[in-house]
């Protein structure tokens, strides 16, 4: 657990990074040693992935694993991490106001600088939920700690919708009432057309959010030109980090043929990684 004031230091600090004068750009980690590489890299904040956090935990997507066991792991990144750290929540990871502020307030307490929280789909359906619900839970956060970063995210590109004008509006509407609500930022993943990105940065007094863990993901410069403050790659880093397993398995286990290059291609030495971790309490 953090002391306040080293609290209040790397909440000051995330928010100042949100203001520029270049994009926050977040290479999502999903566990202690991701978010060491993503650091010595030079990341100025570590953002948690929460797909990549479930998957590398055995679950699928879509609060499935258990609220402790997230904890669990973002408490393994925030002893390591030497940078402010945002936590994807989901939509909470609880079925009350409370039991999403307990989560918060646990995070809050191991010394995380700020979520990300959406509003989504209710369960059971492809509905996109009534962005009351958010505020309500916006507001709650807020009470907890006025410095932590509250990140809102909505997911009205995830949904079917075939009148882009109407969507783009909802998006609009939705981002005013959270930014209300208490909200520090704005994300709205699968949001893609450079005109509508502009459009809501123009139009939404608080720093936007973009995803861009895909291959069609414009430049930095392009988005920050748009008035973008943050870019967020999510779990593309561990899809691609995937995606170089199975071919390194594929090799090995070629019949007959079995080679090791592209496990040796990019390979990290043992005392590297170790050296990573030397002064971690």
């Amino acid at each position: 657990m953090q002391s306040p004031e080293v609290r209040q230091q790397q909440a000051d600090i995330f928010h100042r990074l949100h203001i520029g004068p270049a994009p926050l750009v977040l290479v999502n980690a999903w566990d202690a040693a991701s978010a060491r590489i993503v650091e010595r890299a030079g990341a100025k904040a570590i953002g948690t992935t929460s797909a990549g956090m479930a998957w590398a935990l055995g679950y699928a997507d879509g609060e499935r694993m258990p609220a402790g066991e997230l904890l669990a792991a973002c408490a393994r990144i925030c002893r390591v991490a030497r940078v402010p750290v945002t936590v994807d929540i989901e939509r909470g990871f609880g079925d009350s106001t409370q039991a999403v502020c307990d989560v918060v307030r646990a995070l809050i307490d191991m010394g995380a600088a700020g979520v990300n929280i959406e509003d989504g789909t209710l369960p059971g359906t492809r509905e996109l939920a009534p962005p009351e619900i958010l505020c309500e839970r916006i507001d709650a956060l807020r009470r907890l700690d006025a410095r932590f970063f509250i990140n809102a995210r909505s997911d009205t590109y995830f949904v079917a919708n075939d009148d882009p004008a109407a969507r783009y509006a909802d998006t609009l509407r939705r981002a005013r009432l959270y930014a209300s609500a208490g909200a520090d930022g704005i994300f709205v993943p699968g949001m893609a057309s450079l005109e509508e990105i502009a459009g809501l940065a123009e139009a939404v007094p608080l720093p936007v959010n973009v995803y861009a863990g895909h291959s069609k993901a414009l430049p930095v410069e392009v988005l920050a030109g748009a008035g973008v403050r943050r870019i967020s790659l999510g779990c593309g880093p561990l899809q691609a980090a995937l995606g170089l397993l199975g071919r390194i398995a594929a090799e090995a286990f070629d019949d007959g043929n079995g080679s090791f290059r592209a496990m040796a291609a990019e390979m990290l030495p043992a005392g590297e990684i170790n050296a990573l971790f030397a002064s971690a309490p």
